[in-house]
């Protein structure tokens, strides 16, 4: 897996490039990708693979414009669905404490494999304020997040 810090292309939605917090990773993952689109936008299942969420819960049908809730480390966050474009790309935005949130995750097709490649950018007063050790915590989250994403999506295309 590789995590950086700097601005990847995406499909469809995009995170704000001018944000102080902006975290990029990928994994390649064992499964085609309706299998990993499966597990990831079941977002009322994230707690069953995800380490970092508590609980999810979606307000509604899998689709742009869906609110969802959740809970992720200390943060109780409400998210906002903005791109559902199965099974290559979803996004959402968020808010919690403060903090302005995007996150998108893209699904690419690598032989018979998919390249799960996920961006999030953060704004607000509390990202400019504790930036460092923010970053930090976000990015083991993600990296976590992927972990998880990938056991269960290679578990499940397991014979």
């Amino acid at each position: 897996m590789n995590a950086s810090t700097e601005s990847a292309p995406t499909n469809g939605a995009t995170i704000n490039s001018e944000a102080p917090i902006i975290l990029n990773a990928e994994i390649e993952v064992a499964a085609p990708p309706h299998l990993v689109w499966e597990v990831l936008s079941a977002i009322d299942g994230w707690p069953n693979w995800n380490p970092e969420v508590k609980k999810a819960s979606l307000d509604g049908e899998l689709k742009e414009g869906t609110s969802f809730r959740w809970k992720a480390g200390p943060s109780s966050l409400t998210s906002k669905l903005v791109t559902v474009a199965a099974p290559r790309q979803i996004a959402w935005t968020g808010r919690s404490m403060g903090l302005s949130a995007i996150h998108v995750y893209n699904l690419e097709p690598h032989d018979d494999k998919t390249l799960v490649r996920t961006e999030e950018s953060v704004d607000g007063i509390l990202a400019r304020l504790v930036r460092k050790p923010l970053t930090k915590r976000m990015d083991t989250a993600v990296r976590r997040g992927l972990e998880g994403l990938k056991t269960e999506a290679e578990r499940r295309a397991a014979p």
